[in-house]
């Protein structure tokens, strides 16, 4: 099964907190998430990472084993469904694993240099939250921003009671597909936050910060799998971010690794050290 939970002494570089996931695929069932992909991505940035999550063990933790993870106990993993038609992806919410609370987060861990809080279907509730004194609390707020019904089909919904989340996050990234397209939501999320980033798949991804906008272009690559991209945009874009102090080559940065991303399939897609590297040299 993996490593279900190590040991949690000492403080981390980077902290996800959210579902892994079980993802239905036609060739079977595989681990995912943002848990699992942002991650990877910080793994392979060399930092010390770590999962809070709830786990029941269908699958193989074995791509996270130099990760340290706490799962909290569950009879089922949540699971998702992605059915691809000719309109675009409908996705389905299969099980759902229990929701995560604050204390449920090991005490050394609240103090990480990175907290990110990574919904996938609500599990968990949005900041403030007591106790925690990370250098960047960074959010991806994409599980707040879904809605699903009595068959578990996925939908967009507004996110309520997001006015504190955003005022005390210190950078956010969501997808254009979280808020379905939606500009005025966007723009509402941008003026409401320190530095909001909108990744719009292969056009690349939009930053907002101190009342300005630029966009960034995705080099072209021919697409395997663009499940995760956005998540390893997340994890490339907050640690850059931390690294720099400037939103913007963090932005740059991001873009061209989560654009490697999608060449490969599933968590294959999470890049390498190597081209890691070589991206800070073409960005930097």
């Amino acid at each position: 099964m993996g490593n279900k939970n190590l040991p949690t002494e000492g403080s981390l570089d980077y902290l996800v907190i959210g579902h892994l996931t079980c993802d239905m695929t036609p060739d079977g069932n595989r681990l995912g998430g943002t848990a699992a992909y942002s991650a990877l991505t910080a793994k392979a940035l060399g930092m010390r990472t770590g999962i809070v999550t709830a786990w029941a063990g269908e699958l193989s933790l074995e791509p996270l084993k130099d990760i340290l993870i706490h799962s909290i106990p569950a009879k089922k993993s949540t699971t998702f469904e992605n059915v691809y038609t000719s309109d675009g992806r409908i996705q389905i919410l299969h099980e759902q694993a229990p929701h995560i609370f604050p204390e449920n987060v090991p005490e050394q861990w609240r103090q990480s240099s990175i907290i990110h809080i990574g919904p996938v279907a609500r599990e968990v509730d949005a900041p403030p939250w007591n106790g925690f004194s990370p250098n960047l609390l960074a959010l991806t707020p994409q599980g707040w921003l879904r809605n699903w019904n009595d068959q578990g089909r996925i939908s967009a919904c507004s996110w309520k009671d997001s006015a504190q989340a955003l005022a005390v996050a210190g950078a956010i990234v969501i997808s254009i597909e979280d808020v379905d397209g939606d500009e005025d939501e966007i723009e509402r999320m941008s003026l409401a936050c320190r530095v909001l980033a909108v990744t719009e798949g292969p056009a690349g991804a939009r930053l907002y910060w101190h009342n300005d906008l630029r966009r960034f272009h995705a080099p072209p690559k021919k697409e395997v799998d663009a499940t995760g991209a956005g998540d390893i945009f997340a994890s490339a874009f907050f640690i850059r971010l931390i690294a720099t102090r400037d939103p913007w080559e963090a932005a740059r940065f991001a873009t061209q690794v989560a654009a490697l991303s999608v060449t490969r399939s599933g968590l294959d897609g999470v890049p390498t050290r190597q081209e890691i590297q070589k991206c800070l040299m073409e960005v930097f």
